[in-house]
């Protein structure tokens, strides 16, 4: 067979993520792990990463069918959507700082509130303990019942059962088993990495690793011993002077081309989210510009990546204003600009209007 090069890894890194759609309970289960984010501009990450992969996705559909899905709210290589049973690889965990007494005191009380209540708003948890406030990661104050409660649910003690006006309801779980085979629990963690963001030059597969230590933090100490073992069992190439890996069984040599479409990315989207893989792969450099001084911004507050083909040409602002779906593009480099790209421009227009459910 030809050999693998740097345009093989592109048209493969973009076959195999968005090559085909279909339901959202499937793509959830292929995906294993969707992350999230908050900002709304013009959807939230997951709304406007799964649009591409589900038939018929309109805005807040997951959540709105988030009770009924085999997922969990919880963290992975960031904070996200997992499913059950990767969820099940990173219990029980062993977080960086233990609980003092009185902690443990306070969430034994409010364990049994929940018990009790069933589901509860962080607020009811407020209410009935009078918790007071914390200093938060930012340095601000924090209500102490919400910082309790999300201790909690990292601890595995409790499940977010489903939002009100995005904020976390919850419920109380079984415990989590400890893994049988710790060492295979924690590569396949790191095969559903290789298998969410592949193709992965050597360094980001190993900063993927350290992310890891969110969702497992009981195997920080031993991520170099499974970083070895993934480089005896993954696919892999040397392709200008970087080592790219994949999973096993695929081969990038035998992905079709992939499909004559424009795709405007989230800024989370596994196709774009490695930004080294990103430069290596469109040579260009893309920076997620949302807390940079709007003075400073190159390309927009949330500028969505722009996909045509198997290339990122550029990126595109999406806004709506009463209803209304504005939509402005730029472009990263000179790209040939014909009726073809104008046409998929358009066609990406309707799509995200129907998305959205705006004119």
């Amino acid at each position: 067979m030809s050999p693998i090069t740097l345009s093989t890894l592109r048209a493969y890194a973009v076959a195999r993520s968005l090559g085909s759609t279909s339901t959202l309970a499937r793509a959830l289960e292929r995906a294993q792990f969707v992350q999230a984010d908050p900002i709304r501009a013009p959807a939230v990450a997951q709304d406007l990463e799964l649009r591409h992969r589900v038939d018929g996705y309109r805005v807040g559909d997951l959540e709105e069918r988030y009770a009924e899905l085999a997922i969990e709210e919880d963290y992975f290589v960031n904070y996200g959507f997992v499913t059950r049973e990767l969820q099940a690889l990173m219990h029980p965990r062993t977080p960086r700082r233990a609980w003092t007494k009185s902690e443990q005191k306070r969430a034994a009380a409010v364990l049994e509130y929940v018990l009790d209540k069933g589901t509860v708003h962080p607020r009811e948890v407020d209410a009935h303990f009078a918790h007071g406030t914390v200093k938060n990661w930012w340095g601000g104050r924090s209500s102490a019942s919400t910082q309790l409660l999300d201790g909690m649910h990292y601890r595995g003690i409790l499940r977010v059962a489903g939002r009100k006006s995005g904020v976390r309801l919850y419920r109380a779980r079984a415990p989590f088993a400890s893994p049988e085979d710790p060492r295979a629990a924690h590569d396949g963690l790191v095969d559903a990495i290789v298998g969410r963001y592949a193709p992965l030059p050597e360094a980001s597969l190993r900063q993927l690793l350290t992310h890891l230590g969110l969702g497992a933090p009981q195997w920080r100490d031993a991520k170099r011993a499974a970083f070895d073992r993934a480089k005896s069992r993954l696919a892999h190439a040397l392709v200008d002077g970087v080592r790219w890996y994949w999973p096993a069984r695929e081969d990038p040599r035998t992905f079709a081309e992939p499909a004559a479409r424009v795709a405007w990315l989230s800024p989370f989207d596994p196709v774009v989210w490695d930004r080294r893989r990103f430069e290596l792969l469109w040579g260009w450099a893309y920076r997620f510009e949302a807390y940079t001084p709007a003075s400073k911004r190159v390309r927009g507050y949330y500028a969505l990546p722009m996909l045509w083909r198997d290339s990122v040409i550029g990126w595109s602002n999406v806004s709506v204003d009463q209803g209304v779906m504005d939509v402005e593009v730029g472009y990263a480099k000179r790209a040939k600009r014909d009726k073809s790209l104008a046409a998929a421009i358009d066609e990406e227009r309707s799509r995200m209007a129907a998305f959205l459910r705006a004119k």
